[in-house]
């Protein structure tokens, strides 16, 4: 990857709806140019997903959540994965070093359903012992990569 095709990503990062023709634009090579750099990416995986930012609040998704969860026993992480992955709320599981196991990006309605995800879902997935909840009361700076 050279300096061209990380501007083509920092151009689609802003907006992946743009045009190759507005990329070459951008990028000062030909539109066919262009479209061949993006469709290398494509097929090397550095392009993983096109997809669009939803403001949350205008579609009234209100609670953003970050809880730490900690799995009592090796034995239960496989299915912890699999089960964590199955909630649409979870946005983002990470697994961390310290103190907890996993890291999780949680967005609800509201607390009713963030309360519900955390006692009759969350805490109940065997190995589950114990969760650490911080809500986010705004956000400063949130970005999908890093152009």
């Amino acid at each position: 990857m050279d300096k061209i095709d990380r501007e083509i990503l920092r151009l689609l990062n802003n907006n992946g709806r743009a045009t190759a023709s507005e990329i070459s634009r951008g990028v000062h090579l030909s539109i066919p140019a262009v479209a061949e750099r993006i469709r290398k990416m494509d097929d090397a995986g550095t392009i993983e997903n096109y997809t669009v930012k939803i403001n949350r609040e205008k579609a009234e998704w209100n609670i953003l959540a970050f809880i730490h969860v900690s799995v009592d026993d090796t034995e239960n992480i496989a299915n912890f994965r699999e089960e964590i992955a199955g909630f649409p709320c979870v946005l983002e599981c990470h697994h961390v070093a310290g103190t907890y196991d996993y890291l999780l990006k949680v967005l609800t309605e509201n607390m009713a359903a963030l309360d519900f995800f955390l006692s009759s879902s969350l805490k109940k997935i065997q190995g589950v012992s114990s969760t650490n909840t911080t809500i986010v009361l705004s956000t400063i700076k949130e970005t999908l990569n890093p152009f």
